[in-house]
């Protein structure tokens, strides 16, 4: 197994309306990195599971309580070098779907970072994805979902193309 400088857990939450709920980051011109529509989640810790990870993330970003068991198996995943804390690292991001009828999105929990730049959320229709919104990351985000919400799961995490950042 490679050896990671960041492991991220994500949720592609979606709500009865097909919509999936994203925040916009905003770029970083210093960088160059552009602003993105990403989904909820965030840095592993070492003793964290993937699922514990999603788990803990979704809490803090969304206010949403979900016990890691609840997430079920990894559906994608993305894998590429990106720089962090300066340092040029491989990173992962795994991604898990839940599902929920609705949900009022609870920000209290940012940490100062995510204050700063994913002040914005949307419940984006998934059919609006499809019709080809600039910024979605990961890449190929909204075939993954047209499948996922056709009832296909797959056997093996779906390895997305890589978009630094």
């Amino acid at each position: 197994m490679p050896r990671y400088r960041r492991r991220s857990s994500r949720v592609l939450l979606i709500d009865a309306q097909a919509r999936v709920l994203l925040f916009h980051h905003l770029g970083n011109a210093a960088t160059g990195r552009p602003a993105r529509w990403i989904t909820p989640g965030g840095g592993r810790r070492r003793w964290e599971s993937a699922a514990g990870a999603a788990a803990r993330e979704l809490r803090e970003e969304t206010g949403l309580r979900v016990r890691p068991a609840a997430l079920g198996r990894l559906v994608a995943f993305t894998e590429g070098y990106d720089l962090v804390g300066g340092v040029t690292g491989l990173i992962r991001n795994d991604y898990f779907l839940h599902r929920v009828t609705t949900h009022t999105v609870d920000t209290s929990r940012f940490t100062e970072h995510e204050r700063r730049h994913m002040a914005v959320h949307r419940w984006w229709p998934v059919t609006e994805l499809s019709e080809g919104a600039d910024g979605i990351v990961p890449a190929d985000l909204p075939e993954l979902l047209d499948r996922l919400l056709a009832g296909w799961r797959p056997a093996q995490p779906v390895r997305l193309p890589w978009l630094p950042g």
